[in-house]
């Protein structure tokens, strides 16, 4: 049977909605974070001194380029989490979108969002 399968069962789904609504939570907390301390540094005064012992001290305080574009890197895989659990509802979620089998199982749980099983990935980059 294994190999056989043209989609992943209801429990199995069920398993994949968990573990991506699980990421989902922690990638909106993410996000959150990233905005709250993008609002800060837009509130906080113009102070150079602590601005010049940050660097100084060489704290791992991110600049507002980084911050901005992991904020927007984070929500733009919460979309792609999204689009993955809307096709867990239409029971096309694991298949692979250019060869049309299952993507593998160990796969989806390192990558929840996948659409293209290896081998497919494998070819696109030839």
């Amino acid at each position: 049977m294994g190999e056989d399968k043209t989609r992943y069962s209801d429990s199995e789904l069920a398993e994949f909605k968990e573990l991506i609504e699980q990421k989902l939570a922690d990638a909106r907390e993410d996000l959150n974070q990233l905005k709250q301390s993008l609002s800060y540094a837009d509130n906080s005064t113009n102070d150079t001194a602590s601005t010049f012992k940050k660097m100084e001290d060489g704290s791992e305080t991110m600049s507002r380029e980084e911050t901005a574009q992991l904020a927007s890197r984070q929500e733009k895989f919460i979309s792609h989490l999204e689009n993955a659990l809307r096709r867990i509802e239409n029971k096309t979620y694991g298949i692979c979108r250019a060869t049309g089998k299952l993507i593998n199982k160990e796969r989806l749980k390192l990558v929840p969002h996948a659409t293209l099983s290896i081998e497919a990935k494998l070819n696109q980059g030839r």
